[in-house]
């Protein structure tokens, strides 16, 4: 074997090196740039509407996505050019980093839609009871004016029997 073999072969190794690492690098800078586990558990709020806000806001995967695609580039170029040895770990790495990301994605769609709902529920809500609670005073309203009719037709009665005796 030449010289320049034996350089070519050590180069594309170096290189591949380097390719395996721009990838594991890539996905590391996409976990950490994913949410921290306790922004989304612990979220402080007054109402519901303020912990859904909270949450939405903390459910934000930031740069996750771009690192993301950085790593599956640099493992595309590393598989094409045959330059891993194994990169099973590469590519498991990779869909459960890819996983996450739409997890979270998908999670912070769904409280932006109760966010969207919930204020609209809470008036609605609302306005039952208020619609409850007035007709209870109505029904109120109309007991006590028959108790005050029968009141004044039993004084009327004993006012009667005191002018008869």
């Amino acid at each position: 074997m030449s010289q320049s073999t034996l350089d070519e072969d050590e180069l594309f190794g170096e290189a591949a090196n380097e390719v395996r690492e721009d990838v594991e690098a890539s996905l590391e800078q996409a976990g950490e740039a994913l949410p921290d586990t306790d922004d989304i558990w612990n979220v402080d709020a007054d109402n519901t509407l303020g912990a859904l806000n909270s949450l939405r806001s903390a459910l934000d995967t930031g740069d996750a996505t771009d690192h993301l695609r950085d790593a599956k580039k640099w493992y595309t170029m590393g598989t094409r050019a045959d330059a891993f040895e194994d990169a099973d770990d590469l590519e498991a790495d990779i869909r459960h980093v890819e996983e996450a990301i739409e997890d979270i994605e998908g999670a912070k769609a769904q409280v932006g839609d109760l966010t969207s709902t919930i204020p609209g529920l809470k008036n609605t809500l609302e306005d039952l009871q208020t619609e409850a609670e007035e007709a209870d005073e109505s029904e109120a309203d109309d007991e006590s004016d028959d108790v005050d009719t029968e009141d004044d037709a039993d004084a009327d009665d004993a006012e009667e029997a005191e002018a008869a005796e």
